[in-house]
């Protein structure tokens, strides 16, 4: 059984323990569990603003 994840799971895995994904829920967990909120925070606020001040990347259309 084929399963767009990013589609069927936004509220939570619908496989459970047949999820292929399994091996990122404990490298999840320790993250969650030793990372605090605000260096979370900081984190994704540093991801935004490197993303705004990025160049422009330009996909051109196959000929």
């Amino acid at each position: 059984m084929e399963v767009n994840c990013a589609e069927a799971c936004k509220n939570g895995c619908i496989l459970g323990d047949d999820c292929p994904n399994t091996e990122y829920k404990e490298q999840t967990a320790k993250f969650i569990q030793e990372t605090s909120l605000d260096q979370m925070i900081a984190m994704a606020e540093e991801a935004a603003r490197k993303r705004r001040t990025a160049p422009p990347q330009w996909i051109l259309p196959e000929d």
